[in-house]
C-alpha cells in the first residue's frame, strides 16, 4: 500500500515503549482492559481486547484477526468468493497507541483504533484505516491538507429487546425534548469531554427520540477515529440509562432516518481553499472547486461506500434532506453536496462542503478515502462544478433536471454497486481485493433482502453498529 511502510522491529519497539508509558496513567484512571477495533467493509466495528498489562505486547505485535472479516455481512454471514479460503490466514490488529482513550461510559475500559497488517508486518490491502492514511499522504504531496468531521445522528429507545419506543419525548428541535433528556444528554456531553472529544453542537433532531451532535474538524484519519469513538460513547451512556441506541439510516418506516453527513475543507499554508475564491462559486478557490467537482462526479460510485446497505436507500427519499440528487448548492439541504460558507467574517475558517447522502452504517475510513480519491481526480483534471441548484431538485421537471445536468443518485444498493464497479477512479484507489469485497457484500445484502418488506428491512438493521 503506497505511503504505508511495513512494520519493522524499530517501529515495534517504539510502539511498545509508548504503550509502556501509558500503563501508569491508565491504571490511575481505573482501566483494566483495552479494546481495539477496526471497522469492517459492512460498517461494523469489530473488537479484540487485552488486559491492561498486555498493552505493550499488543502495541508491538498486535492481536490475531481472521481475514474472513473482510467478507462479513452486517448479520455476520461470511460472503465467500467461492474458493473456500475464508477460514485460511490470519492478520494482526495493531492499535494506534497514540489514540488510546479511557472510556468514561464504560468504567475500567480504554479504547484504541486498529490498523490491520499481515503477520510479516506488511499492510493489509483491505484495511480501510491504512488506505485512508495512504490517500491522506497523496493529498499532502500536492501541498493540501484536509479537515473533516462526521455529524452523528441517533435514536434512543426505551423498549426491551429489539422493539422501538422513543426513549425521549418532545417535538423536533424542541426544548421540551432536551428537558426530557436532560440527565442523559448531560452524561453524553460529559463522557465525550472526558474522552477528549470536542463537541461543537448538540440538539434534538427531527424524528421521534432522535438527537444529533457535531464535533470539531480534524485530519481525516482522526475524524474517522472520532466517529467510531463518539458512537461507542453514546451507546455506552445509553446502556447506563437503560436506553438502546440506533444509528440506522432508517430506524422505522415511515419516518426520518439517521444521516452521517460529512464535512470537509481543504487547506494550503493555513489558507482555507473553500473560501476567498470566485463569487459565482460562493468563495471556492479553483482547487476547492476542482476537489468538490471530483466528489460530485464520482458520488454515484461512492454511494456503495457511504450508503452501504439496503436500509440506506429507505432513507434516500426526495424532499427528506437526504441529498438524493447529484447536485450542489449554497446551503441547499436537498443537494447531495451543500456549500457551507459560515457567517460573514468567519468564512475563512468555517467554509466547507457537506456531503449529505451518506449514513452511519458506512465505514468512515472508506468514506473519507473515497472522497479523497474522487477529489484528487478532480484536482488532477482541474474539474469545474456545474451551475449550483438553489431549489429542492424534486420540484423541477424532468426536462429542467436534464437541462441542468442534475440526476438522481443510485436508488438501490445494487445500483450503487454497479456504479462503483464502473468507476475506475474509485476502484483503482481502493485496489482489486477491497473493491471485490465491497461489491460482494453489497450484492449479497441486496439478495438477502430481495422481496422483504421495508418494515422488516428496517427492523433487521435497526441495531447494527
Amino acid at each position: 500500500m503506497e505511503h504505508v511502510a511495513d512494520l519493522d522491529q524499530t517501529e515495534r519497539d517504539a510502539r511498545s515503549t509508548l504503550a509502556t508509558t501509558l500503563l501508569g496513567p491508565l491504571s490511575e484512571r481505573g482501566v483494566v482492559g483495552v479494546a481495539t477495533t477496526f471497522v469492517d467493509n459492512s460498517g461494523v466495528a469489530r473488537v479484540k481486547s487485552v488486559p491492561l498489562e498486555r498493552l505493550p505486547h499488543l502495541a508491538a505485535w498486535g492481536v490475531g484477526s481472521s481475514v474472513s472479516f473482510d467478507r462479513f455481512r452486517f448479520d455476520d454471514w461470511i460472503v465467500g468468493a467461492g474458493e473456500g479460503r475464508e477460514a485460511v490466514g490470519d492478520l494482526r490488529m495493531m492499535p494506534d497507541v497514540r489514540r488510546v482513550v479511557p472510556l468514561a461510559a464504560q468504567p475500567g475500559w480504554a479504547w484504541a483504533p486498529a490498523d490491520r497488517y499481515a503477520q510479516d508486518g506488511s499492510p493489509h490491502p483491505q484495511c480501510g484505516r491504512l488506505l485512508l492514511s495512504s490517500l491522506v499522504s497523496a493529498l499532502q504531496a500536492s501541498g493540501i491538507t484536509m479537515k473533516a468531521a462526521v455529524e452523528i445522528e441517533w435514536v434512543v429507545s426505551s423498549a426491551p429487546g429489539d422493539d422501538l419506543v422513543p426513549g425521549v419525548s418532545g417535538p423536533a428541535y424542541g426544548m421540551a425534548r432536551l428537558v426530557d433528556a436532560s440527565d442523559y444528554s448531560r452524561d453524553v456531553l460529559t463522557a465525550l469531554a472526558e474522552s477528549g472529544v470536542t463537541v461543537e453542537q448538540f440538539h434534538p433532531e427531527y424524528a421521534p427520540g432522535q438527537l444529533e451532535l457535531s464535533v470539531a474538524p480534524e485530519d481525516p484519519v482522526s475524524a474517522a477515529d472520532t466517529s467510531v469513538l463518539v458512537r461507542t460513547v453514546i451507546a455506552g451512556v445509553g446502556a447506563r440509562h437503560g436506553l438502546r441506541t440506533s444509528f440506522s439510516p432508517k430506524v422505522a418506516v415511515p419516518g426520518v432516518g439517521n444521516g452521517g453527513h460529512v464535512h470537509v475543507s481543504l487547506w494550503r499554508d493555513g489558507t482555507n481553499l473553500m473560501a476567498g475564491g470566485a463569487a459565482e462559486h460562493f468563495g471556492l478557490s479553483p482547487d476547492g472547486e476542482a476537489f468538490a467537482a471530483g466528489v460530485l462526479t464520482h458520488l454515484p460510485a461512492l454511494m456503495a461506500v457511504g450508503a452501504p446497505g439496503v436500509t440506506s436507500y429507505l432513507r434516500h427519499l426526495p424532499s427528506h434532506w437526504a441529498g438524493t440528487y447529484a447536485c450542489w448548492g449554497l446551503e441547499n439541504r436537498e443537494a447531495a453536496v451543500r456549500m457551507v460558507t459560515g457567517s460573514p467574517g468567519a468564512s475563512s475558517s468555517a467554509a466547507n462542503i457537506e456531503v449529505k447522502c451518506f449514513d452511519l452504517h458506512a465505514n468512515p475510513y472508506l468514506v473519507f478515502a473515497g472522497l479523497i480519491a474522487a477529489g484528487l481526480a478532480g484536482l488532477s483534471s482541474s474539474s469545474r462544478l456545474p451551475d449550483p441548484v438553489d431549489v429542492d431538485p424534486a420540484v423541477l421537471s424532468a426536462d429542467e433536471l436534464e437541462a441542468r445536468g442534475v440526476r438522481l443518485l443510485p436508488r438501490t444498493v445494487t445500483d450503487a454497486a454497479d456504479a462503483f464497479e464502473a468507476d475506475p477512479v474509485v476502484t483503482s484507489a481502493f485496489g482489486s481485493d477491497l473493491s471485490a469485497s465491497i461489491l460482494a457484500l453489497r450484492r449479497s445484502e441486496a439478495q438477502l433482502f430481495d422481496g422483504v418488506s421495508d418494515e422488516d428491512v428496517a427492523a433487521s438493521t435497526r441495531w447494527q453498529r
